[in-house]
């Protein structure tokens, strides 16, 4: 059996859900197999931002800095922050056990 992780999910209106990840995983898979508002229409390809989240500040410094592609997609969205991320680019270790991340407001999708 996989090891897993806690993830916390704070929706657009602010209610808070927690969930378990597999270790490996992304967080948009974890979003998306619990049934959270995130779209994820690229399937993780890095082509769309519609899997934007805002990660909490006590948790963006334990992740790894994001790629050039990815900073270049985030900014073709809205509501992009200091601690803004794509959860397809997220991949859920042990040093993230209770990750934090807010869904923003409105995501853009560009592959409409």
């Amino acid at each position: 059996m996989a090891e897993t992780i806690k993830i916390i999910f704070i929706d657009r209106a602010g209610a808070r859900q927690e969930f378990t990840g597999a270790v490996g995983a992304s967080l948009m898979q974890v979003a998306k197999t619990n049934g959270i508002d995130m779209e994820g229409a690229c399937e993780g390809c890095m082509a769309c931002s519609t899997c934007h989240v805002i990660v909490e500040k006590e948790w963006f410094t334990k992740l790894p800095k994001p790629a050039e592609a990815e900073v270049d997609m985030l900014d073709l969205t809205y509501g992009v922050g200091p601690t803004s991320r794509l959860g397809c680019q997220i991949t859920l270790s042990k040093a993230l056990d209770g990750l934090t991340v807010r869904l923003p407001q409105t995501t853009r999708n560009m592959m409409d």
